[in-house]
């Protein structure tokens, strides 16, 4: 694959280009499509989505990357879109295993938790978030964001316990 479409994949449609902030563009268009995806097609098809993406996203970062070690450019967003959609996952998982119909307005304020929580963990990035961003290799790109989805996802479920008394 030459250069440009390497680049279309890494910047997600150029949603990467966006400025101030592209990994904030990048995780607002990864829930509102995500929440398509999973509306339209089903709880099954946004994990399949987020698998794909994921691996896309390790193969485009390292071609994207390969002469540029060390390198996390801001315009490099699809680790932001892999990694929110695994902190999607969490909250759809938890109304699909119900059979809730309609599940995606009742899960609106998981929606939103997951996408804060994930922005959150993304720009704080402790323990192993952090780590993974030091990696300085293409994989640690991809990887920081993929933990602070499963923190973020984490986090979800542990707010939505306590606000339902679950956890108190």
């Amino acid at each position: 694959m030459n250069a440009k479409g390497i680049r279309a994949i890494t910047t997600f449609g150029y949603v990467g280009l966006l400025r101030p902030a592209p990994g904030t563009w990048g995780s607002a268009v990864a829930v509102a499509l995500g929440l398509a995806i999973d509306h339209l097609l089903g709880f099954p098809a946004l994990v399949l989505a987020t698998v794909a993406v994921t691996a896309l996203g390790f193969w485009a970062c390292q071609q994207a990357l390969r002469d540029r070690p060390g390198a996390d450019p801001s315009e490099i967003v699809i680790d932001e879109v892999a990694g929110q959609w695994i902190a999607l996952l969490f909250p759809a998982a938890a109304f699909w295993s119900r059979g809730m119909e309609g599940w995606w307005l009742a899960a609106y304020p998981g929606w939103v938790a997951a996408f804060l929580f994930f922005r959150l963990f993304d720009i704080w990035k402790p323990w192993i978030i952090g780590r993974a961003d030091r990696r300085g290799d293409p994989a640690g790109v991809m990887l920081d964001d993929l933990w602070a989805g499963v923190f973020a996802g984490v986090a979800v479920l542990v707010a939505a316990g306590v606000a339902h008394g679950v956890l108190m």
